[in-house]
This record gives structure tokens, C-alpha cells and sequence, in this order.
């Protein structure tokens, strides 16, 4: 517990804010359809006076955070996974959000790529095969990408998967994860744009969470924390 406290300090340390204002503003942020103008104004009614950026900085640095402490909280995966890439712009370019749940519809992992292609796809494969929540793939649906093949194929070679894992490259069967890309769409759609590829990489990871708890996936929500502000502040030690 002492460790936990001390790092949760430091984290806030040298703020002009509580940790409460800073996880709230994040939270909001990251949850609704808010411009960090549109949480200036909402705080100025609170008392609170507060400039874009400030909040701005407040969201680049702690939504990773965010998606670190919430991983040992989260429920097993199912067997079953769906493999597939949206699109969102970066400065004026394309970019390649992968994304991976399962056949709950919960989400395993994503990964932020600047190519479309064999290696990115093995990478992103990888990382959701470290993740702790993650059972082990009985079946991967992707679509008809032949990067997917390739990354699948290279994986069993190297005997990071199963050489039993079952690969359906089925458009179909991915329905389910083409309607969960609507909450990361419908989130980014009202920004102003992503400036840099860090910083966009840095509120995915704040969104996807947020999205995780949206769906309830972590283990003993409403027994322990009820709603995403007590569980929020909770992994960040700050809990009343």
C-alpha cells in the first residue's frame, strides 16, 4: 500500500490542480464529446479557473497512465478474436488504428501504425498475445488482408501461437468489431485534428480505455466500484 501511495503522489506532484480536478477533467474528456475549451468553461462555473492547454497537458500525460493501471483489472478474453484496422488522420495523413476483442465484444487490445502491411500486423498480433488478460486464441477472424496471413503464419513458424490456431480470414465474422470502431469514431470525430503521431497515440490509449470501462469489462465492477469515477480514482490511489 505504501508503495502505491507514494507513487500515486509523485504522479500529481507539483500540480496546481487536485487530483481529483485532473482525473476529472481526463475522465470527461476522454468520455464525452468535450473540447478542452468546453471543460475550461465547464470548470470556470465550478470556481475553477484554468486555461485549454493546461487540461491539454493533463490529457497527453495521464490517458497512458490510464491504460497501464487498468490492465490487471480487466476480465479474460474469450478464445475467440477479432482482428481488424480502422483509419484516422494525422496531420493530414493516414494513419492505422488496429484494433483486436473477442467474441464478447470486449476489448483485447490496439496499436497505433503508420503502415498497413505484414510487419505491423505481426506486431500488433504480438502485443495482444502479451497482454495478461489475453486467453490463449483458439480462432483469429480477420478480413481478407493478406498481411494478416502472412503475420499468422510467420507467428506459428516462430511458435509464438499455436500451431492448432485456427486462422478465418471471414469479412463477415469481423461484423462486431466494425460496429465497436463507431465509439473510437464517434470520440475523435469532433477533435480538431491530431497534431503529432505521439500525442494521438497518447489519447487513443486514454479513449480505448475509457471504452474498456464503458463495456464493463473490468472483473467485479459493480460489487466494487459501481461507476468509472470511483473506479478511476481508485487505480490512481485517490479514492475517498
Amino acid at each position: 500500500m505504501k508503495k502505491i501511495e507514494k507513487k500515486t503522489e509523485n504522479l500529481f506532484k507539483w500540480k496546481h490542480f487536485l487530483p481529483e480536478i485532473i482525473i476529472l477533467c481526463l475522465r470527461w474528456y476522454l468520455k464525452y464529446k468535450l473540447s478542452f475549451r468546453d471543460l475550461v468553461e465547464i470548470m470556470a462555473e465550478r470556481g475553477l479557473t484554468m486555461v485549454h492547454t493546461t487540461i491539454m497537458r493533463w490529457i497527453h500525460e495521464y490517458s497512458p497512465e490510464i491504460n497501464q493501471r487498468i490492465r490487471k483489472y480487466l476480465k479474460p478474453s474469450t478464445d475467440s478474436y477479432r482482428l481488424d484496422e480502422t483509419y484516422l488522420k494525422i496531420k493530414g495523413d493516414w494513419y492505422y488504428l488496429y484494433r483486436a476483442i473477442d467474441s464478447n465484444g470486449n476489448t483485447i487490445d490496439f496499436l497505433l501504425s503508420r503502415n498497413r502491411d505484414k510487419k505491423a500486423a505481426r506486431k500488433f498480433i504480438k502485443k495482444v498475445l502479451s497482454n495478461r488478460h489475453a486467453t490463449s486464441p483458439r480462432v483469429i477472424n480477420t478480413d481478407k488482408a493478406p498481411s494478416y496471413v502472412s503475420a499468422i503464419n510467420r507467428l506459428k513458424f516462430d511458435k509464438e501461437i499455436n500451431i492448432e490456431v485456427l486462422h478465418r480470414p471471414i469479412q463477415y465474422m469481423n461484423n462486431i468489431l466494425e460496429q465497436d470502431h463507431r465509439f473510437i469514431k464517434w470520440r475523435i470525430k469532433p477533435m480538431m485534428g491530431f497534431f503529432s503521431f505521439k500525442t494521438a497515440d497518447w489519447i487513443i490509449q486514454g479513449i480505448e480505455s475509457m471504452h474498456m470501462i464503458h463495456k464493463i469489462q473490468v472483473k467485479n465492477y459493480f460489487k466494487y466500484y459501481k461507476n468509472d469515477k470511483v473506479f478511476i480514482e481508485n487505480i490512481f490511489g485517490i479514492a475517498a
